[in-house]
């Protein structure tokens, strides 16, 4: 009998640049298994400048890790697209996948990848936000006018949405859409005082469980602890 719940993630990995100035790829990969989803959308999964690497390398990624990543087909040497990556068990077939472009000053975009979970295939949007509140509402309308415009099947938004507020901003335009998994503060590290990390589902899918993982690694690898959830079909 195949399993009826699956759980996913959101992890801003800072380019696998920890909390104590170090990068250490090696951190990020213990703090992804230790997570143990089936899905993970990565934010600041690509260095900044220059060729835009990865900050996980390939090669590591394949021999640390259960994972591998949707293959966007877009930047050659980069895990993602605009530094965002979704990453799926390499045991797991993936049908779609797509970028989507978001309004902007500075890069930004918006990733999607229809996975077949362990319980039930499903669309999933990963993001990283701008940091000014117009912008990200104007992101925010992009991406679900992204989801409307496709087939319906059971989705997951989730990222790094930026939004300090409780309940304003982008955040009240995905709440007419989507509800909000109460995963709690995952932003900073070192002392959680912000939930700038969200996961957003639709109403195909029932919230099981959700919350931040903590750590001594999570603790660690990134200014920004990981949120997770699980879910099954409704």
């Amino acid at each position: 009998m195949g399993q009826t719940k699956f759980r996913v993630a959101s992890y801003n990995i800072r380019k696998a640049i920890g909390t104590d100035r170090r990068r250490s790829p090696e951190r990020v990969l213990e703090v992804l298994c230790e997570l143990d989803a089936d899905v993970v959308a990565l934010q600041e999964a690509d260095r900044r400048f220059g060729p835009r690497l990865a900050a996980i390398p390939p090669r590591l990624l394949d021999s640390h890790s259960p994972y591998k990543a949707v293959p966007l087909d877009v930047q050659v040497d980069s895990m993602g697209w605009h530094g965002n990556a979704i990453l799926a068990r390499k045991d797991v077939t993936i049908p779609a996948h797509d970028i989507v472009h978001l309004p902007c000053l500075e890069p930004r975009g918006a990733i999607m990848a229809e996975v077949a979970t362990p319980a039930t295939p499903v669309r999933l949007f990963g993001m990283h936000l701008d940091l000014s509140g117009l912008w990200r509402r104007r992101q925010a309308a992009a991406v679900i006018h992204a989801a409307a415009a496709r087939t319906a099947m059971p989705t997951v938004l989730m990222g790094d949405l930026n939004e300090w507020s409780a309940d304003r901003g982008c955040l009240a335009d995905f709440a007419r859409h989507y509800s909000f998994a109460p995963c709690g503060r995952s932003f900073h590290a070192r002392r959680p005082v912000a939930r700038l990390d969200r996961i957003m589902y639709c109403e195909r899918l029932t919230l099981i469980d959700c919350g931040v993982h903590l750590s001594a690694a999570s603790r660690k690898a990134s200014d920004h602890l990981p949120i997770w959830a699980e879910f099954a079909l409704a």
